[in-house]
């Protein structure tokens, strides 16, 4: 085994590229299996939180993941064995302008290296399979050792020089000094309300409503600026705060005390259909302005998390839901222990339910909400409880906890 003059690995042999494409064939054609895992074991990553938290910069981390994976198996299987040059897409370029609109660092992108480890197991387990000669598995093993460890180190380097750049381009911009001044504030940081509130452009007294805007791709994040100027007129608000919160993305806060019904909000975005909107509780001053920003946050890693495509989520809406949406699978098994054969009634009567929670179990307010009669919703009722495990008034908010999980997942 010779040397190759212009690489830091051995150079392998005929037989050994073979191995090499017949690896790299079998892994691409799996690579949906091998993204999974990468995405569990970044989860457990706690450099990746920051990340994991924002679904807008997760689904960005996701597809530079995709990206990288497949160049290095396609360059392997056209070239098997040579250095593969680090990924410089649309993908990486949007990446880097988010890392730097947030105020994050490269220091995140380190774990990588939990992805890395992944692939390499699943790549181990490949080596294996195709050869049992021992000269071939150890030279197979070195060059993929080689390979993919520089691999990871080239894409990292590459993609600090775009942060690095990016960063340079932004130097000084105003929605940067904007974002980490509403960082500190986030952080509980000690900045006098005063000095924030000149840096801001925005009164930090009184009640605010925050906001997170965003959109599924770069591609639609024109409708961010209509859909957030449509929001803050359906809060009865003339002015707002924004804050770029990443390539698709904003942040708003919004100076009123009342957050629209969902049902008006998705009417308003009815005009901006890629737009969707997670939405906080209104709280008061300084500390009101950190809450109810984690609200809407928290609003928006659950539709994430149950993977909704809800468009218009408020928090005081899912917030039991939240607090025990830890763990989907219990939350799964929760929905089907409260609601029995309900689970799959019909949608009337789910939303027939839903209504009469939120009319204090008043059935004519409900009958005048649904546009129906007191006698059609005491029929429906009585229907409910026999397909309930336990009748309706033993649990109703447990019921409507269940009912509002699946209107989440779009089921209602």
């Amino acid at each position: 085994m010779t040397m190759a003059p212009d690489e830091l690995w051995p150079e392998p042999s005929e037989r050994v590229r073979e191995l090499f494409r017949d690896v790299a064939e079998t892994m691409l054609a799996r690579h949906t299996e091998i993204l999974s895992g990468m995405e569990e074991a970044s989860l457990r990553d706690p450099r990746y939180l920051a990340i994991s938290q924002d679904p807008v910069l997760a689904e960005a981390s996701d597809r530079v993941a995709v990206v990288t994976l497949k160049k290095w198996l396609t360059s392997n299987i056209a070239t098997p064995g040579a250095r593969v040059p680090p990924v410089d897409s649309e993908e990486t370029r949007t990446y880097a302008r988010n890392v730097v609109l947030r105020g994050l660092t490269t220091d995140e992108v380190t774990s990588w290296r939990t992805a890395q480890y992944v692939v390499w197991r699943w790549w181990l387990a490949e080596c294996f399979r195709v050869t049992g000669d021992l000269k071939d598995l150890q030279s197979l093993v070195e060059v993929s050792t080689c390979s993919l460890t520089t691999a990871v180190d080239d894409n990292i380097s590459a993609l600090a020089q775009q942060v690095d750049d990016v960063r340079r381009e932004f130097a000084g911009g105003a929605q940067l000094q904007r974002y980490a001044t509403v960082e500190l504030l986030l952080q509980g940081a000690d900045i006098a309300p005063a000095r924030a509130e000149a840096q801001l452009g925005y009164a930090l007294t009184g009640s605010h409503i925050g906001a997170v805007v965003w959109t599924d791709s770069e591609r639609t994040a024109h409708a961010l600026e209509s859909a957030s100027e449509q929001l803050m007129r359906a809060c009865g608000a003339r002015s707002r705060l924004t804050v770029v919160a990443g390539t698709s993305a904003q942040w708003l806060w919004i100076p009123a005390k009342t957050v629209p019904p969902a049902a008006d909000l998705e009417e308003m975005l009815s005009r901006h259909p890629r737009a969707r909107v997670a939405l906080g509780r209104a709280s008061s001053g300084t500390n009101g302005f950190r809450r109810t920003h984690v609200d809407a946050a928290a609003a928006q890693r659950l539709l994430a998390r149950l993977r909704s495509d809800l468009r218009v989520v408020r928090y005081e809406d899912v917030q039991m839901v939240d607090l025990m949406a830890s763990d989907v699978g219990q939350l799964d098994q929760f929905v089907t222990d409260v609601l029995g054969d309900f689970e799959t009634a019909s949608p009337v009567l789910h939303q027939t339910v839903l209504t009469y929670v939120e009319e204090g179990l008043n059935r004519s307010s409900t009958a005048d909400r649904l546009f129906t009669h007191r006698n059609t919703i005491d029929r429906r009722l009585v229907r409910v409880d026999e397909l309930l495990p336990r009748p309706f008034t033993d649990r109703p908010t447990e019921v409507a906890t269940a009912l509002t999980v699946l209107r989440i997942r779009g089921a209602v």
